[in-house]
C-alpha cells in the first residue's frame, strides 16, 4: 500500500503550467488579433508585446482589462461510453498597463502587471481519474517595469525586468479508504517567485512595413515551504505526518517571436506573429519534502518536453475616427509529448479564432472588447506514470474588456 501511495504523489505534478498551459491574454487589441501585434505599436500592452515599440506610443496611459476564462475539457475514459466533464469554473486572466515618457517621444517607462500562466480546473472527487487529479487553482502573476528609447525615427528597443509570483493549490485523491468508503485526500498548496526579463526590437521601414524580435527569457520559480497535507486514516498517519512541507521549481519557458506588421490601407493593417517557446527546459518535476518516511521519500518525475510553437495572423480595421474592428486566426503547436498528457491540462494542438472591437468616445478615453476561442484537438492517451488511458477533448472561451485613458 505504501508503494501505491508513493506511485501517486511520483506521477502527479505540482505545476502544472509545464503541460503548455500558456494564458494567451496580455491585451485587448492584440486577443482580438488572435495575439498577434509585437510589430505593431499600437497601445500600452507593447510593454508585453515589444517593449522596443513602447516609445512610438503618442501619448501617456493607463489601461486595465479582464478576460473571464472558461476551461470546457471533457474525457472519456478507454474501453467506456461515459463521458467525464470538468465542472464549471471561471478563471480571472487579467491585464494592467501604464506608459508614461516626455512629449518628445525619445524614452518612455512602462509597467505591466499581467498573467501569462495559470489554470483552474474542478473534475470532482468521483472521477476516473481522481488518483491523478480532482482540482486545481494556479495563478502565475508578472510584474514588468520596462524602459524604451528611440534610437532614430523608425527604431525602437527596449527592455523590462520581471518578477513573478506565483500560487498553486492542487488536490487529489489517494487510493486508500475509510471505513465508511470514501479515499483519502492530499492537497499541496503554496506559493513562489522568479525572476527574468522581456527585450524587444521594432523597426519601421520607409514603405510603413514593421518589423519585431522579441524574446521573453525563462523565469525559474521556486515554491520553498509549501505545505502538504495528507488526509488518511490512522493507521497511516505514521507515513504521512501532520505539519509537512516541500520545495519545488518550475522553469518557465523563454518565448523568442518574430513579427511583421504590413500597411493594407491608411485604415487597416495586416499582423503576423511567430513565436517558438522553448519548454524543452523541462526535463522533470523533483519534490523535496522536508520530513521523509518509507513511503513519502523525495522524488523526481521525467518530463521531457520539447519545445511549442505558434502562428498568429490578426487584422485591425479603423471603421471610423471612434471605432476599430478586428480578427485573428492563429495555430500553436503543443509541448507535450505522448504519454504525458494529463487532467490539470490535457493539452494538444489547438486553432485559435478571435474578434474585437474598441471604442473611443472621447480623446482620452477608450475601451476595447475582444472574444478568443480555442479548439483543442481531441487526443487519446495513457499516461506512462498514472496509466490514465482515454480521450481528452477541450475548448477555451475568453470573452474580454479594457478600460483605457490617456494623456
Amino acid at each position: 500500500m505504501k508503494k501505491i501511495l508513493l506511485s501517486v504523489l511520483l506521477s502527479a505534478p505540482l505545476w502544472v503550467l509545464g503541460q503548455g498551459f500558456q494564458v494567451n491574454l496580455q491585451g485587448q487589441k492584440q486577443i482580438g488579433m488572435a495575439g498577434a501585434g509585437s510589430a505593431l505599436a499600437l497601445d500600452e500592452a507593447s510593454v508585453f508585446y515589444n517593449p522596443g515599440a513602447v516609445t512610438f506610443l503618442e501619448k501617456n496611459s493607463v489601461s486595465a482589462g479582464v478576460n473571464p476564462l472558461l476551461f470546457k475539457s471533457a474525457f472519456k475514459q478507454s474501453g467506456s461510453n461515459i463521458t467525464e466533464d470538468v465542472k464549471n469554473k471561471i478563471a480571472p486572466p487579467f491585464e494592467f498597463y501604464a506608459v508614461w515618457g516626455p512629449k518628445s517621444n525619445k524614452w518612455k517607462l512602462g509597467l505591466g502587471v499581467y498573467t501569462p500562466f495559470g489554470g483552474l480546473v474542478d473534475w470532482g472527487d468521483n472521477w476516473s481519474g481522481k488518483y491523478a487529479l480532482t482540482s486545481l487553482n494556479l495563478k502565475a502573476i508578472y510584474f514588468q517595469p520596462t524602459l524604451s528609447i528611440k534610437i532614430t525615427d523608425r527604431i525602437g528597443i527596449g527592455a523590462g525586468f520581471v518578477y513573478n509570483h506565483g500560487d498553486v493549490n492542487l488536490q487529489r485523491a489517494l487510493p486508500v479508504n475509510y471505513p465508511d468508503g470514501r479515499s483519502g485526500h492530499v492537497t499541496l498548496d503554496g506559493t513562489g517567485t522568479g525572476y527574468g526579463w522581456n527585450a524587444g526590437l521594432y523597426i519601421k521601414t520607409l514603405s510603413n512595413i514593421s518589423f519585431a524580435i522579441v524574446h521573453k527569457s525563462k523565469v525559474i520559480t521556486k515554491l520553498d515551504g509549501g505545505t502538504a497535507e495528507f488526509d488518511v486514516p490512522k493507521s497511516l498517519e505514521g507515513s504521512f505526518p501532520p505539519g509537512n512541507t516541500f520545495n519545488a521549481e518550475l522553469p518557465l519557458p523563454a518565448t523568442t517571436s518574430l513579427g511583421v506588421g504590413i500597411p493594407l490601407s491608411k485604415s487597416t493593417v495586416l499582423a503576423f506573429d511567430a513565436s517558438w517557446v522553448q519548454w524543452h527546459i523541462y526535463k522533470e518535476l523533483a519534490f523535496d519534502y522536508a520530513t521523509n518516511t518509507s513511503a513519502l521519500a523525495d522524488t523526481r518525475s521525467a518530463r521531457n518536453y520539447r519545445d511549442g510553437s505558434s502562428f498568429k495572423l490578426g487584422i485591425n480595421h479603423q471603421a471610423s475616427e471612434k471605432l476599430a474592428l478586428r480578427a485573428g486566426v492563429g495555430y500553436a503547436f503543443s509541448p507535450v509529448q505522448d504519454g504525458y498528457v494529463t487532467p490539470e491540462a490535457p493539452d494538444a494542438d489547438r486553432y485559435i479564432l478571435s474578434a474585437g472591437l474598441g471604442y473611443t468616445p472621447t480623446s482620452h478615453f477608450e475601451v476595447n472588447a475582444s472574444f478568443f476561442f480555442e479548439d483543442v484537438k481531441s487526443r487519446k492517451q495513457k499516461n506512462i506514470e498514472t496509466g490514465l488511458d482515454g480521450t481528452f477533448k477541450t475548448l477555451v472561451y475568453a470573452p474580454g474588456l479594457s478600460l483605457t485613458y490617456k494623456w
